[in-house]
């Protein structure tokens, strides 16, 4: 079967190379535009650009894929018998979904119609779900609206966060494209329950800053959800400091104290005073422009006491 793929972050790249690896022949990439990264701002490839670059694929790279008639024309050529989208993170056109005798399939990783989106793991884990999965669906001209093809649930541990959930389901996306893909002429089409539908809108920097009159068990999921990126944060003495990994714990908050009080530094950390009368253990986090450490190695260096707070 020729396949045009459609991804770029590193999370559509078992799935590309599970491609590879069958008699189906990847006949054209389309990823996004290299983006400006750094303190000089100099642009970089995504992740599936630089693989298409070592295994000497075609690619294009459209600015806007609706607006781009190259795009189309690229697809035409290479007369695909179906499109495979993973992440790709631009809404296609129907006059390219519909191109390929197959039409296009796209990975989503959630139950489909819950998290539709750009962001479905980390809401996954924001709302603190027990399980998430993955949906292998038929693209339509709405956003993660198409016919569901394939599912499979998948447990979320107590402790994982967005990194490290987004590795397992990748992975487990990559070979049940593969499955979908052998029975594609068989398969039934199940239509989406609307009603049931939730939303994953697209994830920003400042959605990590921690809000201290939340109760900890809202900011340990913030902390699980938004690592690696944008990181949940806060702020000690004007220092912005991205807290990579705590708990909430059951303990009280002294009487009292404040949201964002330093109550007690421990070996374990530093615990901190939340919304709901609720604690937070801190257990690692980084500095601005310094590497990550654990908290009480921190809370050493930079002198500090319970009463001080983050703000």
């Amino acid at each position: 079967m020729k396949i045009v793929f459609f991804g770029s972050p590193a999370i559509a790249l078992p799935s590309l190379r599970k491609l590879l690896e069958t008699n189906h022949s990847i006949d054209l990439i389309i990823t996004q535009p290299d983006r400006p990264s750094g303190r000089g701002k100099k642009l970089v490839p995504c992740p599936v650009k630089k693989t298409a670059l070592d295994l000497n694929i075609p690619y294009y790279q459209p600015l806007r894929i609706r607006k781009d008639q190259t795009a189309l024309d690229k697809i035409k050529e290479v007369k695909p018998d179906l499109n495979v989208v993973v992440a790709y993170g631009q809404i296609i056109p129907s006059s390219i979904i519909y191109l390929p005798k197959y039409n296009s399939l796209n990975v989503h990783f959630s139950l489909l119609p819950k998290y539709r989106g750009a962001s479905p793991i980390q809401w996954a884990l924001l709302e603190g779900e027990d399980k998430t999965g993955i949906t292998i669906f038929e693209l339509d001209d709405k956003m993660d609206e198409g016919d569901i093809l394939f599912q499979e649930e998948v447990k979320i541990s107590p402790d994982e966060n967005a990194a490290e959930l987004e590795a397992r389901l990748a992975q487990k996306g990559a070979g049940l494209l593969i499955k979908t893909i052998a029975q594609i002429d068989k398969l039934k089409h199940i239509k989406q329950n609307h009603s049931q539908a939730s939303y994953a809108p697209k994830i920003s920097k400042e959605d990590g800053k921690i809000d201290w009159t939340k109760n900890s068990l809202y900011i340990e999921r913030q902390v699980r959800a938004f690592n690696p990126w944008p990181s949940a944060f806060t702020f000690f003495k004007d220092l912005r400091l991205k807290i990579h990994k705590g708990i909430r714990i059951d303990k009280e908050a002294p009487s009292g104290s404040s949201a964002g009080e330093i109550s007690r530094i421990k070996k374990e950390g530093i615990e901190v005073s939340c919304g709901e009368g609720s604690t937070f253990l801190i257990e690692s986090l980084q500095p601005e422009n310094r590497r990550l450490m654990d908290a009480y190695a921190f809370s050493l260096g930079a002198e500090i006491k319970p009463g001080e707070r983050f703000t």
